[in-house]
């Protein structure tokens, strides 16, 4: 069978490479199948490259041959990964991907062209890298009611927050190690700002709940202002500060989801996650909690993902699979400040008497070095705006969600 790869970057050779040296195992998966690279899109030239014969700069190339059934799309970004994606669909061709952004944001309308034109779109690498979580939570989670999800998504993130853990490295020089280990963009603003991370939300969310989630839709913060001293303040506690994205079950017709800095306390199968690596932890009423680890990005753990969905097509050429989810709506993701109730880790410029006046059943927190005027504490379970009104007129240096995970 004819397939092709939109893209040549790092997860799109590492699509063609996969597919040729799992040549055999994959022939096994698809029943006898041989998934042939015919065509490679991609504006740039590769020059030396073995695949010269098979590259081309011409989309048409590969949406009016009638041989290619399967496509990878690797280019990342909305467009015109969109234009080319609906095309396909409606050429017939079914259509993986790992582009998280695409959909995120055109995912519903995605999938409604290929209900329309009996083909399949795909997007296990989306979320997680090489980490299974897509299929399994389509199917193999598919006789639980969800109640919640959390993860660690984001892995130059999770990187950065490891070295500021475990060698009391500063925010600044952690970023630009990650920067040179090549974890980091030069850019790092879609990780270290949350962006990547909340994409990722939306599609969990999606999957999970039957309905779509747009990004503008998940409150997001980043990691820049976490400092030493927050990062000490919570290992007193015996937790570790982690970038989360957590989506909560409120009823049928709605749902809170954000990204957030969150304090994970040892116990939890997230606090150990170290490094580039991610997890997703599923909470289902049935099955409790289950979680998903691995290297969440990367040439060859995205690739196999991205492979791995090629095969599922390949086996579904002449029929579509049942899979994808409904409409939203602007109600539908509550804001999560009114409404959900957590603990939170607060650092101020406050007392303990001024705390105790204010917050009941409390857990102070100490460090090396604390100042005199400095206090750091774990309240009690309340919203978010609760939060805000208790510290109104106070001078807090810092507030980190709890996480239940």
């Amino acid at each position: 069978m004819k397939v092709a790869v939109l893209g040549y970057g790092t997860v799109g050779s590492g699509v063609v490479e996969v597919l040729e040296s799992h040549c055999e195992v994959i022939k096994k998966r698809t029943g006898g199948d041989v998934l042939e690279v015919s065509r490679i899109l991609d504006l740039r030239d590769f020059p030396g490259d073995s695949h010269a014969a098979i590259f081309t700069k011409n989309f048409n190339d590969i949406l009016k041959d009638d041989e290619i059934k399967v496509v990878a799309e690797t280019m990342g970004g909305v467009n015109p990964a969109y234009e080319f994606t609906e095309k396909l669909l409606a050429a017939g061709k079914s259509v993986v991907t790992s582009n998280k952004e695409l959909v995120a944001q055109k995912g519903l309308q995605l999938l409604n062209t290929a209900k329309e034109h009996n083909t399949n779109y795909l997007f296990e690498a989306s979320v997680g890298g090489g980490i299974p979580i897509i299929r399994p939570m389509a199917q193999c989670l598919a006789g639980n009611n969800i109640e919640g999800i959390a993860g660690i998504l984001n892995g130059t993130t999770n990187f950065i927050l490891t070295k500021m853990i475990e060698e009391n490295m500063s925010f600044s020089d952690a970023l630009a190690l990650a920067q040179k280990n090549g974890y980091a963009e030069k850019d790092p603003t879609a990780d270290i700002e949350g962006h990547d991370a909340c994409r990722k939300v939306c599609i969990l969310a999606s999957l999970a709940f039957g309905k779509h989630v747009y990004p503008s839709q998940v409150q997001t913060q980043g990691i820049k202002d976490i400092t030493l001293q927050d990062v000490a303040y919570a290992a007193s506690a015996n937790g570790v500060i982690k970038l989360l994205g957590q989506i909560k079950y409120i009823d049928e017709n709605s749902i809170a989801a954000f990204v957030s800095p969150a304090v994970v306390f040892a116990g939890s199968q997230l606090a150990s996650v170290r490094d580039v690596f991610n997890a997703i932890l599923v909470r289902g009423d049935a099955v409790g909690d289950v979680c998903f680890y691995g290297r969440g990005a990367g040439k060859l753990p995205t690739a196999s993902a991205v492979v791995a969905d090629m095969v599922d097509c390949a086996k579904h050429i002449d029929r579509r699979k049942i899979f994808g989810w409904g409409a939203g709506d602007s109600d539908y993701v509550v804001d999560y400040k009114q409404v959900l109730p957590m603990q939170f880790y607060v650092r101020a410029k406050m007392s303990q008497s001024e705390v105790l006046a204010l917050f009941s059943d409390v857990k102070f927190l100490s460090r090396k070095g604390q100042p005199s005027d400095e206090t750091a504490f774990i309240t009690d379970k309340m919203t978010e705006n609760e939060l805000m009104q208790k510290l109104s007129g106070k001078v807090v240096y810092s507030t980190i969600k709890v996480a239940e995970y």
